[in-house]
């Protein structure tokens, strides 16, 4: 399987979805609207026999207009290939349509994202907290919390190197 066959079949399906596409990445990388997510990927699975999610993870790019965002890694075991799809959403309304009932494997990763970035994928069957307690009411791996505690006076600046 040559990615620029699949591209060009994906451009041929899903020709206004496809935002980027960078072939000189670790991974063939494919950016794309958020409402084609669901169908891109069932046809991968089912037309390209990309049929392992290797990864599902949250990102959070605060200097973007769109800042949140969804990486999904696909492999096809029989050509050893894989593809990464990215997808982007604002922060007002973080929504993402699932893909648990294309691959039942994303239910612990979609809550996850959920988790960690306040990303809401609809259509999940049971998106609620999975590590963090539930009654937390902010995301803790979105950049907008600084690094450090600045009011924290036990810490001596001179054993960091400051």
């Amino acid at each position: 399987m040559e990615y620029s066959i699949l591209l060009q079949e994906l451009k041929n399906k899903f020709e206004n979805s496809i935002l980027s596409v960078d072939e000189t990445a670790d991974i063939f990388t494919i950016t794309i609207a958020s409402e084609a997510v669901k169908e891109m990927i069932t046809f991968l699975k089912e037309q390209q026999n990309f049929i392992f999610l290797t990864d599902l993870c949250g990102i959070h790019y605060p200097d973007q207009e769109k800042e949140l965002g969804v990486i999904y890694h696909l492999h096809n075991l029989v050509a050893n290939k894989r593809i990464r799809l990215k997808t982007f959403v604002s922060k007002e309304n973080p929504q993402i349509v699932s893909i648990v009932s294309v691959f039942s494997g994303a239910n612990w990763m979609e809550r996850e994202t959920f988790d960690f970035y306040g990303i809401d994928f609809v259509g999940h069957p049971n998106l609620i907290r999975i590590l963090n307690v539930e009654y937390m009411d902010y995301f803790p791996m979105r950049k907008e919390y600084p690094l450090e505690d600045a009011t924290r006076s036990d810490k001596d600046d001179r054993f960091f190197g400051r």
